[in-house]
C-alpha cells in the first residue's frame, strides 16, 4: 500500500520517485528520497521482482489476497519503461531531478535482465520486443571462454533469484548451446578457480573460501602487508579481472547454491567452521570480510579488525541477504521460481524477448 500510493513528482523533495519508478534510497522514517539519491531503474525492477512474486504467491479468493494482486498490477502498471530510454531502445541506469537521465544505459550483459523482462512484459508502457534482440546483440564482448563474463558475482545471480532459466534460451544464448543458467553455473565455477589459482597470495582464498561481488570494504588506503605493497577499497565492485584486494563477501559463494551446490555447500561451511562468530551474527553472515588484511594501520571506513579472522564487515545489506534467503530456497524447493513461472507478466515478458523451451511450453 505504501508504494502504491507513495508520492511521485519531478521536484527534487517530498517525492519517493517519479513516473512510476522509485529512488534507490528511501529515508526510513517518510518513505521519500534520501539525499540525492538517483531514481533507479535497476533497483525499482528488483523491487517488482518481490512485488510480482507476492502476486502470484497469494492467489486464492481472499479479498486481501485480491488486493495484493491489484496493488502490485497498479505499481506495476504505473511504471513508464519509454520515458527513461533517451537513448532508445536501451534503458537508461538512473534519473536525477536536477541534471535528468544518467548518461549510461543498461546496454551490455549484466543484472538487468529481469529489468528488461519486466520491461517488454508490461501491460501498460512496454518496450518493443525488438529491444531483446538489440541488447543481446551487445553482449558478445563479455563472452570469454566458456560463458558470458562480469567480474562480480551478483551480475550472474540477480535475475536469477526471480526467473528459472533453466531449460529455456533466446536467439542469443542458443547459438552457445547452453542456457543463462548454465552460464551462471560456469560463472560460479570460474569464481572458484580464480581463488585457487590465487594469483595475489589473498590469504584464506582457496577451493572453498571464495566469492568476489560488490561489496563494503575497509577504505580506500595503500598498505604493506607481509612485505608485499596492497590496495584496499571501500565499497566497490570486486571480481575476476576487476578489483580483487582479498575482501571476501559469503554471498558471492552462497547467491550461487543453485548453480553448483557441490561446491557452495562445502564453501558455507569452510567459511562458517573457519571464520566462525567472526563473520557470522544473528541475521546469518555478513557482508563481507577479509583474511589479509589483520592490523588496523589506516583509519578503517567500514567495519573491525576481528582477531583471528581479519577484517570484518559488521553490517547486514539486505542486498546480500535476499539472494542468500531466495537462492536457498530455489535449491531447496524451487518456490520462489515455481511461484513466478505462474506470473503472466513474467511469462508475457519472456515471451516477447523470445524466450522458448522448458518449462514455458506448458500451461501455467
Amino acid at each position: 500500500e505504501f508504494f502504491a500510493i507513495a508520492p511521485m513528482g519531478p521536484e527534487p523533495t517530498g517525492n519517493s520517485g517519479y513516473k512510476g519508478f522509485f529512488y534507490h534510497f528511501l529515508g526510513i522514517t517518510k518513505g521519500q528520497r534520501f539525499a540525492r539519491a538517483e531514481l533507479s531503474t535497476i533497483d525499482t525492477a528488483l523491487l517488482l521482482g518481490g512485488m510480482l512474486f507476492a502476486q502470484s504467491w497469494f492467489d486464492g479468493d481472499h479479498p486481501e489476497e485480491q488486493r495484493i494482486r491489484a496493488l502490485v498490477d497498479q505499481i506495476y502498471g504505473a511504471v513508464d519503461w519509454t520515458w527513461i530510454t533517451p537513448r532508445a531502445p536501451f534503458l537508461s541506469m538512473g534519473w536525477h531531478p536536477e541534471s535528468g537521465f544518467i548518461a549510461s544505459d543498461w546496454n551490455i550483459y549484466n543484472e538487468g535482465m529481469l529489468m528488461y523482462l519486466l520491461a517488454l512484459g508490461s501491460p501498460t508502457h512496454p518496450l518493443p520486443p525488438s529491444t531483446w534482440g538489440a541488447l543481446t546483440a551487445q553482449f558478445e564482448p563479455s563472452w570469454r571462454g566458456d560463458h558470458l563474463h562480469y567480474p562480480p558475482m551478483f551480475v550472474h545471480q540477480y535475475s536469477h533469484v526471480w526467473v528459472d532459466f533453466r531449460g529455456i534460451r533466446d536467439a542469443y544464448i542458443a547459438t552457445k548451446g547452453i542456457d543463462y543458467f548454465e552460464n551462471s553455473k560456469r560463472a560460479t565455477i570460474a569464481q572458484r578457480d580464480y581463488a585457487i589459482a590465487n594469483a595475489g597470495g589473498f590469504a584464506g582464498y582457496g577451493p572453498d573460501i571464495w566469492g568476489l561481488t560488490a561489496c563494503d570494504g575497509p577504505g580506500d588506503f595503500k598498505a604493506t602487508i607481509g612485505g608485499r605493497a596492497r590496495e584496499f577499497f571501500s565499497y566497490s565492485e570486486r571480481g575476476p579481472g576487476a578489483r580483487d584486494d582479498g575482501t571476501l563477501a559469503p554471498t558471492a559463494a552462497v547467491g550461487s547454491i543453485v548453480f553448483a551446490p557441490d561446491l557452495v555447500i562445502p564453501a558455507i561451511t569452510a567459511m562458517h567452521d573457519r571464520y566462525g562468530k567472526g563473520i557470522y551474527g544473528k541475521y546469518g553472515f555478513f557482508d563481507a570480510f577479509n583474511p589479509t588484511l589483520t592490523e588496523m594501520g589506516e583509519p578503517l571506513k567500514h567495519g573491525r579488525i576481528v582477531p583471528g579472522v581479519g577484517w570484518v564487515d559488521v553490517d547486514y545489506l539486505g542486498i546480500d541477504q535476499g539472494p542468500i534467503v531466495a537462492m536457498i530456497e530455489n535449491w531447496r524447493t524451487g518456490m520462489v521460481w515455481n511461484t513466478m513461472r505462474r506470473n503472466p507478466h513474467i511469462r508475457r515478458g519472456l515471451d516477447r524477448a523470445g524466450f522458448t523451451g522448458g518449462w514455458l511450453a506448458r500451461v501455467p
